[in-house]
């Protein structure tokens, strides 16, 4: 009798332990879950047109202007608790004010380039080179980049050791970065989201500026570069990987080889999640437009992934809207949706703005717009504007 008692009682621990773990896994997977809203904000190709003034015609503008931009970032941010701001280059060279610091010894040893003053205000996680940002020269570039207050990116530009051997190359900016991202979730819970930062040039930039870059720099093959490291970044724990491409959705044209260096071809490369890019100052997604196979306007994705394009000179902010899902401890996207968001509308054919300047901007900004007016008055520069 004894004995039955004791195996009556091991089946019934052992049933009450079997459902105890279920129910104990069940409600781990529901505290594993979690939902996270996060916003990716873009700039790029704003060729230090920082404030809202057209140098040709000698007078203020609402379609442009890094001062206006702005404004929208700050909105922006307003409406989502959870955001990230990156640029994607072209910051210091294409306007008479960037013809003018470039031009100025004082900016090669103690002032912070305009272009980063303004920029350092409105908090930037990271960004990435264009190519335009080698036109001055390496010692300008590297210097002006010391007076930004957010970290640059590029993996595919390399030191030229020539040697000829690749294994050993060594790359010239830091290939990648990991941020530690602390987000709300949907039910007010803490999270911490490691985002993966990867920038990417047109190789054609050693063409273009070849008197800077020869026997000191070389610019591998984008999506290469791309798929080999990316596994690293993943290895080292990224969450969510964001790619920073200064490059258009098609190759450059004067460029070969075309394959692996353009935006449709980084989207197939496995682990990139997001892709912000310029260079080509278009605009991406246009409302109503077809694109080309796998680019998808509508839904602003290109082969399945998430993309934006913010024109060029602070006409547009790009805005991804991210809903990220935690299961079993990994972070996927659930959903997303991307807008290239206009400074101003049209109306009746009538160009209306809706955003005002931002006031610190414009004050910081004063001394340096004053000073470009009068440089212009002795110098031709509008002939000689990229």
């Amino acid at each position: 009798m004894k004995k039955k008692f004791l195996i009556i009682l091991s089946v019934t621990l052992i049933l009450f332990m079997q459902i105890n773990a279920k129910h104990i896994e069940a409600n781990s997977a529901i505290v594993d879950e979690s939902t996270v809203k996060l916003r990716i904000l873009e700039t790029t190709d704003i060729h230090s047109y920082l404030l809202d003034y057209n140098y040709e015609k000698k007078k203020k503008t609402i379609e442009f202007g890094y001062n206006r931009v702005a404004s929208l970032i700050v909105q922006a941010k307003k409406e989502q608790r959870n955001t990230l701001l990156f640029d994607v280059g072209d910051v210091i060279k294409g306007s008479p004010l960037a013809e003018y610091v470039a031009s100025s010894p004082m900016f090669y040893s103690t002032d912070i380039h305009p272009a980063y003053k303004s920029m350092n205000l409105m908090g930037y996680d990271a960004a990435t080179v264009g190519n335009h940002e080698f036109n001055f020269g390496l010692d300008f570039l590297l210097n002006t980049l010391m007076g930004a207050d957010f970290p640059y990116t590029n993996a595919n530009i390399y030191v030229d050791d020539r040697n000829g051997y690749e294994q050993d190359d060594i790359h010239f900016f830091q290939p990648y970065l990991l941020l530690d991202k602390m987000v709300v979730a949907e039910k007010g819970k803490m999270e911490n989201l490691k985002v993966g930062v990867i920038g990417l040039i047109t190789p054609i930039t050693q063409e273009w500026d070849k008197e800077h870059f020869k026997d000191k720099l070389i610019i591998k093959n984008m999506r290469k570069t791309a798929e080999e490291i990316i596994p690293q970044m993943k290895k080292e724990g990224a969450d969510l990987i964001i790619a920073l491409v200064h490059a258009g959705l098609y190759s450059d044209q004067d460029y070969w080889p075309k394959s692996g260096n353009n935006v449709r071809d980084i989207s197939k490369v496995e682990g990139i999640d997001v892709i912000l890019y310029g260079h080509s100052h278009g605009i991406f997604p246009v409302k109503g437009e077809k694109g080309p196979k796998g680019v998808n306007h509508e839904k602003g994705l290109i082969n399945g992934k998430p993309a934006v394009q913010a024109g060029n000179w602070g006409n547009h902010l790009g805005i991804i809207d991210l809903t990220l899902r935690k299961k079993k401890g990994k972070w996927v996207i659930a959903d997303s949706k991307s807008t290239a968001k206009p400074i101003i509308r049209i109306i009746k054919k009538k160009k209306i703005s809706i955003v005002s300047p931002m006031p610190q901007i414009e004050y910081i900004l004063s001394r340096y717009q004053h000073d470009t007016l009068e440089y212009m008055n002795s110098k031709d520069l509008l002939n000689h504007l990229d």
